[in-house]
């Protein structure tokens, strides 16, 4: 079934239609604060729309690899979201979370009704997570590569429990608690390998940017979430 094969790519007819709408609900209010987010940035600066370009673009592109897990001899993805939290902020993160997984249904990952489901779990969860750990982190005068690549570690498994307990709970109502730890034990010999892929590239590329192009993190952030 293609739910296994993507973490956050639930095709359509796999949520009941009542979670399909309560997941929509739910990202939407995220949405619209990224979307006032963006546009106050792109008044204040000129330069905030091609780093918003680029980081949807890697968003897009790291989030549709199938990766060959040897664990399990199935395929998983990345998510690149606590990444691009770090550098424009978790709000903006959900909008092009968004607007990338809108696209990958047109490529046969997802569907429309789930859209909202995959919103929350990989737009959401993944980078809120990551980004609070990044904040309590650097606040401990972690290195900066070591923050960056826990929250990405670490994004990236909530967004596979967030998946888990979406399917229970629309699945498995009446045993959602022992069916989200079946879900997310299936997903596990799969995504923590992907998971340690997560934390050095998150921590590669944040350390890269930190090391030759400072610049960026005020743009992409501006004032909206103060950069530790």
């Amino acid at each position: 079934m293609h739910v296994w094969c993507g973490i956050m790519h639930i095709s359509d007819g796999i949520l009941t239609p009542m979670w399909c709408l309560v997941w929509y609900v739910i990202s939407l209010p995220f949405i619209a604060v990224g979307v006032w987010r963006i546009k106050r940035r792109m008044e204040e600066n000129a330069s905030y729309m091609p780093i918003l370009a680029m980081i949807g673009a890697v968003i897009f592109i790291i989030a549709v690899w199938h990766i060959p897990v040897p664990v399990t001899g199935s395929c998983s993805h990345p998510i690149g979201t606590p990444m691009a939290a770090i550098i424009v902020g978790p709000f903006v993160t959900v909008v092009l979370s968004a607007i990338a997984l809108f696209f990958h249904i047109f490529i046969g990952h997802g569907g429309i009704t789930t859209l909202g489901a995959s919103t929350v779990s990989m737009g959401i969860a993944a980078p809120f997570s990551g980004y609070l750990l990044y904040i309590l982190f650097r606040k401990m005068n972690a290195p900066l590569w070591l923050s960056a690549g826990v929250a990405g570690f670490v994004g990236d498994i909530v967004c596979y429990l967030t998946t888990a307990l979406q399917l229970a709970l629309s699945l498995n109502p009446d045993t959602v608690v022992s069916h989200w730890m079946m879900y997310s034990a299936g997903y596990m010999p799969t995504q923590l390998p992907l998971a340690v892929a997560e934390f050095i590239f998150s921590a590669g590329i944040v350390q890269y940017i930190a090391d030759r192009r400072p610049d960026l993190f005020e743009v992409g952030m501006g004032g909206d979430v103060p950069h530790v």
